[in-house]
């Protein structure tokens, strides 16, 4: 089993990406939006048909963002899940991606700069989210987010300062993702204490991939022994394929 401590590959030479068990039949991959989305030949993915026509009438930089986090969810679903691979892909009522006719099967995609990633959980809910380091997440984000570790992240340099933000903001928003809620779920409130690489929010356990990711990733899940781990229990509106 492949760790969340190891990596396999999966990208063209120079291009970043991996794959990663964080947990017993919890998967994970990030890609580059270029690797993502590039032309289909004989061994590897391109953009698959249904998707493409799902993409028509959005907005350019939508249709990317769109494309991309496809892509990579269907390619981690061909290397650990070939059967499910080519299965038409529909959100759900509050947004989340759903395999059509398999709602046993939990996914998740996330994307940020030029990134895409993917998360596929038999039996589970799942979420992911990866993110970037950008600006300076201001004094009144890191109160409202890290609470009393707040001052801890005010002590670093600027730069440190953002990258743990954007590790803290993996855990929160792959937390709500996998809860069904979104934003609405009020990421902020989960509870995280910053460079730690796991813990839970209620019925869900998080891992972060920071001893092999080398951007900010986290995923969220449920156990497969949870009674409701399948269930769509009624949440508010998330943000559409989020």
């Amino acid at each position: 089993m492949t760790t969340a401590g190891d990596r396999t590959e999966t990208g063209d030479a120079g291009e970043p990406g991996g794959r990663y068990e964080v947990a017993d039949g919890v998967w994970v991959m990030y890609r580059s939006g270029r690797t993502a989305t590039a032309p289909a030949r004989p061994g590897h993915d391109g953009l698959d048909r249904d998707d493409l026509d799902q993409a028509r009438g959005l907005p350019p930089w939508r249709a990317e963002q769109f494309l991309t986090g496809r892509a990579t969810l269907r390619r981690l679903l061909r290397e650990v899940r070939p059967d499910l691979a080519g299965t038409p892909i529909r959100p759900d009522p509050r947004g989340r991606p759903r395999l059509l006719g398999h709602p046993d099967i939990g996914v998740s995609i996330s994307h940020d700069g030029g990134l895409s990633a993917a998360a596929v959980a038999p039996g589970r809910r799942v979420g992911v989210d990866l993110q970037l380091p950008s600006g300076e997440p201001s004094a009144g984000m890191l109160r409202r987010c890290l609470r009393e570790h707040a001052a801890r992240l005010e002590s670093l340099p600027a730069p440190e300062r953002a990258r743990e933000f954007a590790w803290v903001w993996t855990v929160q928003e792959s937390c709500v993702k996998a809860a069904g809620t979104g934003l609405a779920g009020r990421p902020w409130a989960v509870a995280v204490t910053p460079g730690h690489r796991h813990g839970r929010w209620g019925r869900y356990r998080w891992i972060s991939l920071r001893d092999s990711s080398p951007v900010p990733l986290s995923c969220a899940f449920t156990s497969r022994a949870d009674p409701g781990a399948g269930d769509r229990d009624h949440a508010p509106p998330a943000d559409p394929e989020y």
